[in-house]
């Protein structure tokens, strides 16, 4: 169980450091660009989604950085439940845009974040 938890919390990190990145460093112009799945931030202004992307790069880190240093792992479950809240939020921007097909890949980066919160506060507690 410990290895799955470190394997999804390392695969959360990878690709919220990656999107929170590009969300801090390129204009929402450049974003909406990129495709359907990037179009909602025609619906928030800029500093919001430079407001999202800091915040999933302090998540990448807060999942991952705390335990492997040693240096109070007991945030990295609340790291994954600011996962949590950040992709219940991006759910239900997918359902007030009605991109339910899009919604499914938010939803299953939820559950990821909801079983590393389940495992660290639980069965594999760092406390």
């Amino acid at each position: 169980m410990n290895i799955a938890l470190w394997v999804v919390a390392g695969l959360l990190a990878a690709a919220y450091a990656a999107g929170g990145s590009l969300k801090v460093a390129m204009p929402k112009e450049k974003i909406a660009a990129f495709g359907a799945s990037s179009k909602w931030v025609d619906d928030f202004g800029g500093t919001t989604v430079k407001t999202i992307g800091a915040l999933e790069v302090l998540a990448a880190i807060g999942l991952v950085l705390p335990a492997a240093l040693d240096i109070a792992p007991v945030l990295v479950p609340f790291a994954a439940l600011g996962v949590v809240l950040i992709m219940a939020g991006a759910t239900l921007t997918r359902v007030r845009r009605r991109e339910f097909a899009l919604m499914a890949v938010d939803l299953v980066y939820l559950a990821l974040a909801a079983f590393v919160v389940w495992g660290r506060f639980g069965p594999e507690s760092f406390g």
